[in-house]
């Protein structure tokens, strides 16, 4: 009596009697769409072909024509990698045509080392061909002609995007208040009413309503004039791209230019010009920021501290103020909170700068006391420079007698050549030593110099300085700069922090004022002198 075979088993059986293909569909124009290669027919066809075979597909990458060329590559080498890992149970990899397939030869080769590789057969479902040298021939005949086709039509699209920016169009996409469309299958470009409506009232309101970027978004909000139904409030970023945009005006932006364009302008010149000069005088941008954009991190998470900019209303009128803060506190319940006004961190900055200030009367000893180090730094150097060149002259003239040694043949080859050579690697050593003495302790003594006099200025480069000038000062005067909370927290270069050290010791304190050698620059002040920057004198 033959064994009835359990459910299970059966199950297996039928899972391994069907077979299991994996299938790709692309698409990368609406002529090759009008031409019968849609995604659909492309599905319809796979779906087809493994039904009369008795499979199934059990995966399916679909490639629109809107994916950009870095998420075509990326669905590509996803699929390839799914077959790789999955190479024993997959029957054949289906694509409708070479040229779906392979866009280039680094693509088609990638499929046919995957084939060889794996085992992993791939079929063209509308262009069937033999496994065997012929049809490994046709098929590598196909994918050169995608190949050419796919860079024929790049200088094409190169050339037709020329064309369009000549006769002043839009070489894309329009821009905010236009809109793309067709006539007689020729892209043009219109004017869409109530995007341009909303343009006009943008700059309307930058230009002659005082608005800084931030105060129009709550503006235009409030006016009920929405970037998108399904985003009320528009961008900042993209209000200020608005505002940028030439294209407002009638001009076509091509590689890095702008090009006389037919579209109807949207703003007038003066208006436009006017809205350019306040982006450039008025504007805040994140990266204008004293403390901002890396300067200065939260010492809860590390994170960079971020600014912004409000508008009050007071009295007086609008006052802008700053503030900064760790923009992970919002979404981290356990984070501290972490919001300071810029006026308060300025209080701060300039009260740590004043550790680093001298009475008059010590400034004046310590500027006296640096000097007269500077110059005995000098001669110290120059002795040791003199006494360097000595030892160099004399090494020259006994390699001047040994040649003439070996001239009268008085002593062998041999050594003459060892002599010599332990006389060039002295020589070069000495050329060395007088280097290093040129760059050391005077070097040293000068920078300690320059560091004092920025250390006595501070304050009041502080108080005359924009943005970029205070920013250049504390990356000149800070190694470490964080925000613990509310409590700000600098951590200056070590050249200073002994200088502010002898200053408080020199302004009166318990101590009072110390003797020569207690508040002499110590070494780590002469030789961690801070770079030369823009804030030295």
């Amino acid at each position: 009596m033959a064994r009835t075979k359990s459910p299970k088993v059966a199950a297996n059986n039928n899972h391994r009697a069907t077979k299991r293909f994996v299938a790709l569909a692309r698409v990368s124009s609406r002529e090759q769409e009008r031409e019968g290669f849609s995604l659909d027919v492309q599905v319809e066809a796979f779906e087809r072909w493994a039904e009369q075979r008795g499979g199934k597909i059990v995966k399916l990458v679909r490639i629109a024509e809107t994916a950009s060329k870095k998420a075509e590559r990326k669905a590509f080498k996803d699929m390839l990698a799914y077959v790789r890992q999955n190479a024993k149970t997959i029957d054949a990899m289906l694509f409708y045509k070479v040229d779906r397939a392979a866009r280039n030869l680094f693509d088609y080769v990638e499929l046919e080392r995957l084939e060889a590789d794996h085992g992993v057969p791939v079929i063209y479902t509308t262009q069937p061909t033999e496994d065997t040298p012929a049809g490994r021939m046709m098929r590598r005949m196909l994918a050169n002609m995608a190949s050419f086709y796919t860079e024929q039509m790049t200088i094409d699209i190169r050339e037709g995007i020329q064309r369009r920016v000549k006769a002043g169009l839009f070489p894309n996409v329009a821009p905010y208040g236009y809109k793309n469309i067709r006539v007689n299958g020729r892209g043009l470009i219109e004017v869409d009413p109530n995007e341009a409506k909303n343009v006009r009232r943008i700059f309307d309101l930058y230009a002659y309503k005082g608005h800084t970027l931030d105060s129009l978004v709550d503006a235009l909000d409030a006016e009920g004039i929405f970037y998108q139904p399904a985003r009320r409030r528009f961008p900042r970023a993209n209000l200020h791209r608005i505002l940028s945009d030439r294209s407002y005006i009638g001009e076509v932006f091509h590689k890095g230019d702008w090009h006389p364009g037919t579209q109807e302008p949207l703003i007038d010149l003066s208006t436009f010009l006017r809205v350019q000069k306040l982006l450039g005088s008025m504007t805040y941008r994140s990266h204008e920021l004293v403390y901002g954009s890396g300067m200065m991190t939260c010492a809860h998470c590390g994170g960079p501290i971020c600014g912004e900019r409000k508008t009050k209303q007071t009295k007086s009128g609008p006052k802008d103020y700053v503030y900064y803060f760790c923009p992970r506190a919002k979404k981290d319940k356990s984070h501290p909170k972490t919001r300071i006004n810029e006026a308060k961190l300025d209080e701060y900055v300039i009260e740590q700068f004043k550790t680093l200030q001298f009475r008059d009367e010590l400034k004046d000893w310590f500027y006296k006391l640096l000097r007269e180090k500077n110059a005995a730094s000098r001669q110290d150097s120059q002795a040791k420079q003199a006494d360097l060149q000595r030892q160099l002259t004399r090494l020259r003239g006994q390699q001047e007698q040994l040649l003439n040694l070996r001239l009268l043949e008085e002593i062998e080859a041999e050594t003459f050549k060892a002599k010599n050579v332990e006389i060039r690697n002295r020589m070069d050593e000495i050329k060395l030593d007088m280097e290093v003495c040129d760059r050391s302790e005077a070097e040293r003594m000068e920078q300690a110099e320059r560091v004092f006099e920025l250390s006595q200025t501070l304050i009041k480069r502080w108080v005359a300085g924009d943005y970029r000038a205070k920013r250049e000062i504390l990356e000149s005067v800070c190694s470490n700069f964080v925000l613990d909370g509310v409590n700000p927290c600098i951590t200056m270069k070590k050249p200073l922090m002994h200088l502010a050290k002898g200053a408080s010791c020199g302004n009166g304190g318990q101590g009072g004022i110390r003797t020569h050698e207690e508040l002499a620059p110590p070494h780590e002040f002469q030789s961690c002198a801070l770079n030369r920057s823009a804030t030295c004198p």
